[in-house]
């Protein structure tokens, strides 16, 4: 799940209940004096999110709520620094609070009960949702109240008619079976199979069998600009295809092997590959990817796990070219203390490089690095580097390209990328 941030809100009524609210939205935080900027830049590309006032997040900054359907559309100048973070707590505009979505709701609901209004099931109603086309999720707190039972199918046809949707559908915990599965109950509608489009890209799944992650965004957009034409590449948790699809469709891969072991994500899969006109140029590997028999033939492997990809390491460096090596995007959640006064040179990373920034609590703002990131890279190519002189019984080098932030967790923890070139040693 995405960090929950809390900015400071007007007090009273103005101000939405956590309670109320449970799925955050997302915005652009970036530096005060760049908030003006950025925000006329948003409005000018018609991204940002009118419905929310703008907030102030850890570290001074201000983040401005943007529309997450366009998330794929954000192309920001160099110039305006700025994360991607997740706002749970957020301040309706004034102009949404005229007639907002969430207040028709609560307006029909009124009607259908006929006077039998009550402050509890008032708190019953949420105020936010995910929308995946004609389908509304509803967060797992909503219409728990007994008295919703009374209505029997007549409540969510209300709440369909009032929000635009045709089917409706309510979220549960993920269920603790190692594959992040969701507990959705379906409530309206004849199935769960919605499409979203990011970045041109069309990802379809059934919202009653897998997770969409949106907050991987950025990184899907990373990917889909990194030069891997004409290159096979081996996506160890391909999931529904975050990132197998950018590869394909924008990044010009040759060809991928994706693997996954839940079964509904294979299918979401199958059927994205379809949809993009891509399935010839990728094979699915249905199973455990530790069980994997490729060797010696990927340019490129993608290690998409967290909190940690460390047990496909051994993996990732059997299908590397044993002759000419390649690159390995690893995965993973590095914890990272407040840190008031960082260290790193300048030259650290990338060519393009990374600046040492200071702690701003829950998220990052641009590309900048901290000292545990560095650490953590350092050790992670260390080892790899030994499992790839044990595996071949020769000296390889590994070298860290970039360190790229994806989102954060709180309390303090960073989901992170490490490029990792690996290549074996020439001989003297």
């Amino acid at each position: 799940m995405a960090a929950a941030l809390s900015g400071s809100a007007p007090a009273g009524n103005a101000r939405m209940k956590a309670k109320d609210i449970s799925i955050p939205i997302p915005a652009l935080a970036t530096e005060r004096r760049l908030a003006q900027r950025l925000r006329e830049h948003l409005e000018e590309k018609q991204l940002l999110d009118r419905r929310y006032q703008l907030q102030q997040v850890p570290g001074g900054c201000v983040a401005l709520p943007v529309l997450e359907e366009k998330l794929s559309q954000l192309c920001l100048p160099p110039e305006m620094p700025c994360e991607l973070v997740w706002i749970q707590d957020p301040v309706p505009s004034r102009a949404s609070r005229r007639r907002a979505p969430a207040q028709k709701l609560r307006d029909e609901l009124r009607q259908l009960l006929d006077g039998s209004w009550s402050e509890e099931l008032e708190q019953d109603v949420p105020h936010a949702w995910q929308r995946h086309g004609d389908l509304v999720l509803l967060s797992e707190d909503s219409f728990r109240a007994a008295p919703w039972e009374s209505l029997g199918p007549v409540l969510w046809e209300t709440v369909a008619s009032a929000l635009g949707a045709r089917r409706i559908a309510r979220r549960g915990r993920v269920l603790p079976d190692g594959m992040r599965t969701p507990s959705v109950t379906l409530l309206l509608g004849q199935d769960g199979w919605v499409e979203h489009v990011d970045n041109g890209i069309r990802y379809t799944f059934d919202v009653t069998k897998c997770m969409f992650s949106p907050g991987n965004i950025t990184e899907k957009l990373r990917v889909a600009s990194l030069p891997c034409s004409g290159e096979v590449l081996v996506d160890l948790y391909a999931g529904i295809g975050y990132f197998t699809l950018p590869f394909l469709v924008h990044a010009g891969a040759a060809f991928v092997h994706a693997c996954e072991w839940n079964v509904h994500a294979v299918e979401a899969l199958r059927r994205a590959l379809a949809l993009n006109g891509v399935q010839d140029r990728c094979h699915i590997h249905h199973g455990d990817s530790r069980q994997l028999e490729l060797r010696d033939m990927a340019d490129r492997v993608n290690l998409g796990l967290i909190p940690s990809s460390e047990e496909g390491w051994p993996v990732a460096c059997r299908v590397l070219k044993k002759d000419t090596g390649g690159v390995l995007h690893i995965h993973h959640n590095v914890e990272t203390p407040p840190a008031p006064t960082p260290v790193l040179p300048a030259e650290w990373g990338s060519p393009e490089a990374q600046h040492p920034m200071e702690d701003t609590g829950n998220k990052t703002v641009g590309a900048r690095i901290r000292p545990e990131w560095q650490r953590w890279a350092e050790t992670t190519a260390t080892r790899v580097q030994g499992l790839l002189v044990e595996l071949h019984g020769r000296p390889w080098h590994t070298r860290v390209l970039h360190i790229e932030a994806v989102k954060s967790y709180a309390p303090h923890i960073h989901h992170l990328v490490l490029d990792l070139e690996c290549r074996p040693a020439l001989p003297t």
